[in-house]
C-alpha cells in the first residue's frame, strides 16, 4: 500500500529535496507540495494523503496552527512536524495541536521515511533528543493572552497599536507586557518575546 505524503515547508528548496528523496521510497508518494501554512487545508482536502509533513514556521499559519486546523477540517490526515528548530515549546504545542510526530530535518532520509510510516500506522514519533529537552523545559509559564501580546510586540509596534490589533486596552496591554516580561526574567519585551520565541512558547 502506498502512503501519500503532503509537504508544507516555506523554502522551495528544502520542500523539494524531501520531496524527492521520500518519492524514493517504493511505499512513498508525495501528492501535494505547498509553501504556506494558510495553504495546507486546500491541498489536503484535494489531495487526500495519508500523512502531512509541515514545517513549524510558515507565513499564513504557522505549521503548529496548520495542524490543529487540520485535525477538524481533514481529520484523516496524520500531521508529522518536521522543524529546523527543535524548541521544546514546539513539541508540547505540536502534540496539543494534533499532531502525531516531531522530527528535526536533519533526520537521515531513511529514519524519516520511517517515521512516516509509523505515524501513519497510528503511532507517535518524536525525536528523543527533543523530547528529553521538553521534560526538562517544562511547560510555558505564559498565559494564552500574555502570548498573544508578545507575539504582536514582536513587530516592533507601541502599546496602542498592540491594543488596537487585539481589541484590548492599553492598560491590559501595559499589564500583559509587563507579566510576560517578569516570567521570562527578561529586561524589555523584545527580549521578553526572543526568550518566549527561543523556547517555543510563541
Amino acid at each position: 500500500m502506498t502512503i501519500r505524503l503532503l509537504i508544507a515547508d516555506d523554502q522551495a528548496l528544502v520542500r523539494g529535496a524531501l520531496a524527492a528523496l521520500l518519492d524514493l521510497e517504493p511505499d512513498l508518494e508525495v501528492v501535494s507540495e505547498v509553501g504556506r501554512g494558510d495553504e495546507v487545508i486546500e491541498a489536503a482536502r484535494n489531495a487526500r494523503p495519508d500523512v502531512a509533513l509541515l514545517d513549524v514556521e510558515m507565513p499564513g499559519l504557522d505549521g503548529i496552527e496548520a495542524a490543529a486546523a487540520l485535525r477538524t477540517a481533514v481529520p484523516g490526515v496524520r500531521v508529522l512536524m518536521v522543524t529546523t528548530f527543535g524548541r521544546p515549546g514546539y513539541l508540547r504545542r505540536a502534540m496539543e495541536a494534533g499532531a502525531a510526530g516531531f522530527v528535526v530535518k536533519d533526520t537521515p532520509a531513511t529514519q524519516l521515511a520511517d517515521a512516516v510510516r509509523r505515524v501513519h500506522q497510528g503511532l507517535r514519533v518524536v525525536d528523543p533528543s527533543l523530547a528529553a529537552e521538553t521534560l526538562v523545559a517544562g511547560t510555558s509559564p505564559l498565559t494564552g493572552r500574555e502570548s498573544d501580546v508578545l507575539r504582536a510586540a514582536r513587530e516592533g509596534g507601541t502599546v496602542a497599536d498592540i491594543a488596537k490589533e487585539l481589541h484590548l486596552s492599553e492598560g491590559t496591554v501595559r499589564n500583559h507586557l509587563s507579566a510576560a516580561i517578569g516570567k521570562t526574567g527578561a529586561r524589555t519585551r523584545a527580549e521578553a518575546a526572543r526568550i518566549a520565541l527561543d523556547n517555543g512558547w510563541l
